[in-house]
């Protein structure tokens, strides 16, 4: 049971993502994860936060967060402003950003919509909000120990051999 619930899981991680991508670049010319971010910034006072924080709840390193930024300055619909002061930056949400995420916003939700919630109902839609929450939950302490990060192997691990079945 592990087996298939594990594989259903990494087709539903793998498959929606590439979903929601192909639809946003094929309407809006935008990624789920550039659209991600800028509804991030969008949702905070004067559309502007500290990078690091932005990539926390962005579910992303720093990393790959800055090149994305690096790109939505290009396109003139985000901007890195230093704070003064301080170590860091903020990524701001320029007015051509915002005017972008509410045109593209029909498009995701609808997306959204006809991918995950048009096949759920009011109760599984509750469920589904109480597993993700657990399934991050675990995550984070997973991750905490070290497991999921570089610079930590794992030295043993037991498998029963029935649940690999």
């Amino acid at each position: 049971m592990e087996q298939r619930a594990w594989r259903t899981l990494v087709a539903l991680t793998t498959r929606l993502p590439a979903a929601l991508d192909t639809q946003l670049q094929r309407e809006s010319g935008i990624t789920h994860f550039e659209y991600f971010v800028m509804t991030l910034l969008s949702e905070e006072p004067g559309h502007r936060l500290q990078l690091s924080a932005l990539a926390q709840k962005a579910n992303a390193s720093l990393s790959r967060l800055s090149h994305v930024i690096s790109k939505l300055e290009r396109l003139g619909w985000a901007q890195r402003v230093s704070i003064s002061g301080r170590r860091g930056a903020q990524a701001v949400l320029t007015d051509a950003g915002f005017q972008k995420i509410t045109e593209a916003a029909p498009c995701y939700l609808e997306c959204v919509r006809g991918l995950v919630f048009d096949g759920l109902d009011a109760e599984q839609a509750k469920e589904l909000l109480e597993l993700g929450e657990t399934l991050v939950a675990q995550l984070d302490k997973g991750m905490a120990r070290g497991l999921g990060r570089s610079g930590r192997p794992i030295s043993h691990v037991e498998i029963n051999p029935q649940d690999v079945r």
